[in-house]
């Protein structure tokens, strides 16, 4: 797991906390729907940031007996339920504060408390914002910020620059709404504020949820390492041909390989053993993520054959 991970995990967890404090207060004395919503939504994703690092931590075990290709995959579980805690816990909740408060408006008090919290949230959300875009913008290199989430098979970096994306679109939301109440009176706008923070939260657990799902499930390693794994293969003396190569992130740096490969009949089982330890070396020393390599000889023309009963 990448120490920069950790990093901006870190950052936005002190971020987060101090915020959520200082939005409840702020909600406690002006009577605030959209700021109890921002309170809730920033204690949220301080709960998110402990998931993601008992889920790093949990994810280092070495393997054992009962889990014998180790605990990588912890880590895509919790990043699952940081999404899912974002849309039941953040979304539900600011909607719900939200429909009430349309239903039983409550004037807000003192919105000055409001506004002077939410210029510190900006501050300090957009500090940890840009600690997470910096780290995530080193992670992608050339590829685009769709490409580069997608292709991610560390979800730590970009679940936190989601949070912190939706948090700073919320804080935006929740100043216009506070702003339009106290200029016009009409405290509706409050409480739509409130909702529309809660759907820009169903919106980001949405996304982290798909983003994750194929990671949980088992996604192949990049398109650069199957390849480039398979050039390894095609330059080796005494393979006819490359049957398959199937590879599976079983955690962010843990990648597992299993492939097919025709040998050439006229060579001994000691020659196969010692080009199977070549094969072994090369791609681990040129994909340090591939810890583990499994290879099958098989004949290529036998998967042409009709099976046989």
């Amino acid at each position: 797991m990448s120490s920069g991970s950790k990093k901006v995990i870190f950052a936005a967890l002190a971020g987060n906390t101090l915020i959520a404090v200082t939005k409840f207060v702020a909600a406690a004395f002006t009577g605030s729907s959209a700021m109890l919503s921002e309170g809730i939504h920033s204690l949220v994703d301080t709960g998110n940031q402990f998931l993601l690092l008992y889920g790093m931590k949990r994810a280092e075990r070495p393997a054992d007996d009962e889990f014998p290709f180790g605990y990588g995959r912890e880590v895509y579980f919790w990043s699952f339920v940081v999404a899912m805690l974002i849309f039941a816990l953040g979304g539900g909740i600011s909607i719900y504060e939200g429909i009430k408060n349309l239903q039983h408006p409550e004037p807000i008090t003192d919105p000055l408390v409001n506004y002077v919290v939410l210029g510190l949230a900006m501050l300090f959300e957009g500090a940890a914002w840009f600690f997470a875009l910096k780290e995530f913008r080193v992670q992608k290199g050339s590829m685009s910020y769709l490409e580069a989430v997608h292709e991610a098979k560390d979800p730590s970096t970009f679940v936190v620059l989601f949070e912190d994306s939706a948090a700073m679109l919320g804080l935006l939301v929740a100043l216009v709404g506070i702003s339009l109440t106290e200029y016009t009176g009409l405290l509706a706008f409050d409480a739509i504020a409130s909702i529309l923070i809660g759907l820009i939260l169903f919106g980001t657990a949405s996304w982290l949820a798909y983003e994750t799902k194929s990671l949980l499930i088992g996604e192949s390693a990049d398109c650069a390492t199957v390849q480039g794994i398979r050039e390894i293969l095609q330059s080796i003396d005494h393979i006819d041909h490359v049957n398959e190569v199937l590879t599976m992130h079983l955690g962010p740096d843990d990648v597992l390989a299993t492939l097919s490969v025709d040998f050439d009949d006229s060579i001994s089982a000691d020659q196969v053993e010692n080009i199977i330890a070549a094969i072994d070396q090369r791609i681990k020393q040129r994909f340090p993520s591939v810890k583990r390599i499994y290879i099958e000889a098989e004949k290529w023309r036998s998967r042409r054959l009709p099976s046989q009963g």
